[in-house]
């Protein structure tokens, strides 16, 4: 990036962690989010497959098991690795034979291919993948407050958060794609996400695995995702509202659904299973979510002054912003983010949950008090219903909030967090 003021720093941490342990490094994400121009800070050799000159060349050297397949100084990095599926196996066995680490950088805007015979590369390969920038790394968070130390057990927290709603409006249009983020005109940083939905309705849909696909299709497909952003909408329910634009089974929409998820567009919340005290059953529906919320706001054709003018969207577009922060977030805490809803219609909007066990549970609003006492109480609930003897109990419980000026710890024990004042 041409700003290192502006710059996914918390991924370029976990490369650099992971060059140290691996023969391999794999970078996926979607295609504008700059895996590229961060993996090339590491790498000494630059392959660009995406041009096609370059890809027959190297589709010969593949075909025909030429050395200088992997010929570079190292680390090597082959930029759309995907295109070309076959380098996974000759850069597993160059591994073997050398044991080396930080050897290739493969980064990807696509998933590649299935092949059930590829080697899964378990001990010699990380893949990792880049999400758009949060707002720590684009600066546009104050950092006051670390989920990493709520977890140490941190019990008093203090910040200010900068931004009103109308700001958090604009930061969900625009969203965190560095072009985006670097663009001095307001005009011209809310055409990133547009471009890029027309970009992937016109062309990327069929061109991730060749299967000729409808572009009014795809639009309407991914405007129905984007009106059901945040739920728990089934996929009969999309496909009963796009029924009007001719997606008649579901075959056809899991079609379009899973080329969505091949080039990084949707990212689904998988449900989170805890011990419970009582014998409530909990949902296993994953929440409907996208890489980033502008890619719902381009699909809507929603402004930010449009949001504005319907708060209940722009809620569930900030849940979507608030899930893409915590996501990034978690991935350097070594974590994920699951959601919570049980029989009885007890919900949670995030469980950051850690592979040491520990969690915390997050109910995200846009502010105000109402909203507030009503996020803590079914927090509290659910505190209560999970049973401590077989699952830790919450390291934390949390509002999250979009444009409340301060953070702070209640009365009860929650804290109350303003998005503009998290960081990892």
């Amino acid at each position: 990036m041409e700003n290192d003021t502006y710059f996914p720093r918390l991924i370029e941490s976990a490369i650099e962690s992971g060059m140290k342990t691996n023969g391999c490094i794999v970078i996926e994400g979607a295609k504008a989010c700059g895996k590229s121009t961060t993996a090339q800070r590491f790498a000494k050799s630059v392959v660009k497959l995406q041009k096609p000159s370059t890809f027959r060349q190297y589709k010969t050297l593949a075909d025909i098991g030429d050395p200088n397949l992997l010929a570079g100084e190292r680390p090597l990095l082959f930029d759309e690795w995907q295109k070309l599926p076959e380098l996974w196996d000759y850069i597993r066995a160059e591994i073997d034979e050398t044991q080396g680490h930080g050897l290739f950088i493969l980064t990807g805007s696509a998933k590649p291919v299935e092949d059930k015979k590829r080697h899964s590369g378990l001990g010699r390969m990380r893949k990792m993948v880049m999400q758009t920038m949060s707002l720590w790394e684009s600066q546009e968070s104050s950092g006051e407050v670390s989920l990493g130390e709520l977890f140490q057990g941190k019990g008093r927290i203090s910040g200010k958060n900068s931004h009103r709603l109308k700001d958090i409006a604009y930061l969900v249009c625009r969203g965190g794609w560095p072009a985006a983020v670097l663009q001095q005109s307001k005009e011209l940083a809310l055409r990133q996400a547009i471009d890029y939905v027309e970009g992937i309705i016109a062309h990327d849909i069929t061109q991730v695995d060749e299967i000729k696909r409808n572009p009014a299709r795809a639009r309407a497909i991914l405007r129905s995702y984007a009106r059901n952003v945040s739920s728990r909408a089934s996929l009969a329910t999309i496909q009963k509202d796009t029924a009007n634009q001719t997606v008649a089974d579901t075959r056809t929409l899991d079609s379009y659904l899973n080329a969505f998820a091949k080039l990084f567009i949707i990212n689904d919340t998988e449900a989170w299973h805890p011990r419970l005290r009582s014998k409530t059953a909990t949902r296993a529906t994953q929440t409907r979510h996208f890489s980033d919320p502008s890619i719902a706001a381009a699909a809507l054709n929603a402004t930010a002054e449009d949001l504005m003018g319907d708060l209940r969207t722009l809620g569930l577009l900030f849940e979507n912003f608030a899930i893409r922060d915590l996501k990034i977030y978690a991935q350097t805490l070594d974590g994920h983010i699951f959601n919570y809803r049980d029989k009885d219609g007890l919900e949670a909007d995030a469980i950051v949950h850690l592979n040491n066990g520990k969690w915390g549970a997050i109910e995200i609003k846009l502010g105000g008090e109402t909203l507030i006492n009503e996020g803590a109480k079914n927090l509290h609930t659910l505190a209560k219903k999970v049973d401590d003897d077989k699952t830790q109990p919450p390291s934390f419980l949390m509002v999250m909030t979009a444009a409340d000026e301060f953070a702070y710890r209640r009365q009860d024990g929650v804290f109350v967090v303003p998005i503009g004042c998290l960081k990892n």
